[in-house]
């Protein structure tokens, strides 16, 4: 019977055992690409898989700029170290279509169209390169391929870039002169910005700057992505890549509609899904195509879940899952670079387990007999992690059991300037402008598919950064704008990770109903007050919210966070129902903010 799995990305109890369990299985492998995929790639290919600029160390910045992060919902704990930086002098920038929390407390608020923001990255270049802001220096020493970045940019004078981003011609000036010359300065890049049809070059692009200035030469200069890089894991130990058979097929979790409805065509179909970290049914895009899927009468669904998910309700199979503060586990984060023990506050309540124990109890009643299965959980964690590693020096298992937590021996936030002399994670070693990963092709970083290899996209990249204009907006769908003539983006919420605490009453306080954000201008034409329900909807589906209306979007966009629950919603249907699971170029990342709609009063 042909599998597919469903598991977000974690640790003991996230990604390790399920990865391992459905490779031994013989699963079709999925690639878990909701988030940060397509900025994996990116940033792999231009800097390597470094942890790059630590966010403590934004407190030495002098110039920062958060690019499509809403920080103070999503990256709260950085936000101290920017606001440290802030009372030295420093001053903070944020790039974003909204006028979010973030933004309101910064010094200067750029708002950019959807999906443009390699243009304005590359018109930065443009003029830094033209005004001879280039430390070069530094490029010459330290980078690759800085004469075909050149040639790149001088295609996007700024009043090319203002045209396509919305950004006006002197601010795109001034953005360029004061980043360049402000030194240290420093980038924290939102995963939103992979949300659309160019998204991963828009991240080359911006991961580009650093070194062009020479930003990386000190403490708070340069950028960050995600720290997890650092980390020294033995994924290979972790995801058991060495048990899936070659040739295995590789299904995107994004076209899970697809693939279960059959508009995927595949051979044999999918007849068994098992999902677990995971929420499709309010995560994925084509909301409606996925749960048409999990109608099926044919498909054999099983789910571990904590509450009965929007997802949960098409289980065969509800398996019980414990809580955090259930279980014990070793925990990374995405957001800084400290380790830290999970030790279960109370016992499991019934038959609740942890993932890692579910897994083992799978396997040996599939009668596996692998030692993988044998070990105990802190075999498995000394097993996973290289404990030898100079960035784990002084670190072990039993001190960070007494500790709690303790940070990675890769320098202090005061001193630390990982590639002041270069030393990417690169082949060349180099920051390259010009990479040598896109040879390849398009590729998922392995870690978010189980470790394999094979079956990669594959399809031709160029190795310079560019603009690719979005699938969706009136300039470049003008046919699809006639009918549906706002551009609808879809950050994550406030009260909310995800999905996760939707269903909580103080985090529904919290959070609020599901609103939509819409320009004055934009709810003037169709007769819309603030405080009315209304209906967004295109060809893929509808959701409705309450009209909020605000000068923080711009003319043109509406905005409505992801994450409610689609059984707590108005009409059965969230955000979701209106995005495509289409993918952006790099990493098979999801388009989920490039997407037209329109807007009616319920």
């Amino acid at each position: 019977m042909p599998h597919v799995y469903l598991g977000n990305q974690g640790t003991l109890n996230g990604l390790t055992s399920g990865d391992a369990f459905f490779n031994r299985l013989g699963a079709s492998i999925a690639e878990k690409t909701y988030c940060e995929s397509g900025s994996s790639t990116a940033w792999i290919m231009t800097v390597g898989a470094t942890g790059g600029l630590d966010v403590e160390s934004l407190a030495y910045a002098k110039y920062i700029i958060v690019w499509a992060m809403n920080m103070i919902n999503t990256n709260l704990h950085a936000w101290p170290f920017i606001l440290e930086a802030k009372k030295k002098g420093a001053k903070i920038v944020v790039i974003d279509p909204v006028r979010t929390r973030t933004a309101k407390q910064a010094d200067w608020h750029i708002p950019i169209k959807p999906g443009t923001d390699a243009a304005l990255a590359l018109g930065m270049m443009n003029v830094i390169i033209g005004e001879d802001l280039v430390d070069h220096d530094y490029v010459k020493r330290y980078t690759l391929g800085y004469e075909e970045l050149k040639a790149r940019a001088a295609q996007y004078s700024p009043e090319k870039v203002a045209e396509i981003t919305g950004v006006p011609v002197s601010d795109v000036r001034k953005l360029a002169r004061e980043y360049a010359t402000t030194q240290p300065s420093a980038i924290r890049e939102g995963v939103a910005l992979e949300r659309s049809r160019g998204g991963g070059d828009a991240i080359r692009a911006i991961t580009c700057l650093p070194a062009l200035v020479g930003a990386w030469r000190h403490v708070g200069g340069g950028a960050v992505e995600m720290p997890i890089w650092d980390f020294p894991f033995k994924f290979d130990k972790i995801c058991r890549p060495d048990w899936i058979k070659p040739g295995t097929r590789v299904i995107n979790e994004l076209e899970l509609g697809a693939a279960l409805t059959g508009e995927l065509k595949l051979d044999p179909p999918v007849m068994s899904l098992f999902v677990h970290n995971s929420n499709p049914v309010s995560q994925a895009p084509a909301q409606n195509k996925v749960v048409q899927g999990l109608q099926r009468e044919d498909l054999f669904t099983v789910v571990s879940e904590l509450f009965i998910t929007d997802t949960a309700r098409y289980a065969d199979i509800l398996l019980p899952a414990t809580l955090q503060a259930e279980q014990y586990d070793l925990q990374v984060t995405w957001g800084h670079l400290y380790m830290m023990v999970n030790q279960p506050a109370i016992p499991a309540p019934g038959e609740c387990v942890p993932n890692v124990e579910m897994f083992r109890r799978l396997a040996k009643t599939m009668g596996f007999n692998d030692a993988y299965w044998d070990m105990t959980d802190d075999e498995m964690l000394r097993e996973f992690y290289d404990w030898d590693s100079p960035a784990l020096k002084g670190i072990t298992l039993e001190l960070l059991k007494e500790k709690g937590w303790m940070r990675l021996n890769v320098g202090t936030p005061d001193k630390r300037a990982p590639h002041a002399e270069g030393n990417f994670k690169t082949p060349s070693g180099k920051c390259e402008f010009k990479a040598s990963a896109a040879e390849g092709g398009n590729f998922v970083v392995p870690v978010w598919r189980s470790m394999y290899e094979g079956m990669q996209p594959g399809e031709p990249l160029d190795p310079v950064p560019d603009y690719i204009a979005s699938y969706e907006t009136p300039h470049s769908n003008p046919q699809l704008a006639k009918r549906y003539p706002l551009n609808l983006i879809s950050p994550k919420p406030h009260g909310f990770l995800n999905s996760q605490y939707a269903n909580e009453a103080v985090q529904q306080k919290r959070q609020g109903e599901q609103f939509v954000l819409i320009n004055p201008q934009d709810a003037k034409k169709r007769k819309i007050e603030s405080g009315e329900y209304v209906r967004v909807w295109n060809d893929r589906g509808s959701f409705e919210g309450k009209a909020e209306l605000t000068e923080d979007v711009m003319p043109g966009l509406v905005m409505a966070n992801l994450g409610f629950w689609s059984s707590l919603s108005r009409t059965g249907n969230t955000v979701n129902a209106c995005s495509a699971d289409r993918h952006c170029n790099l990493g098979q990342a999801g388009t989920y903010s490039d997407s037209l709609v329109d807007v009616a009063l319920v």
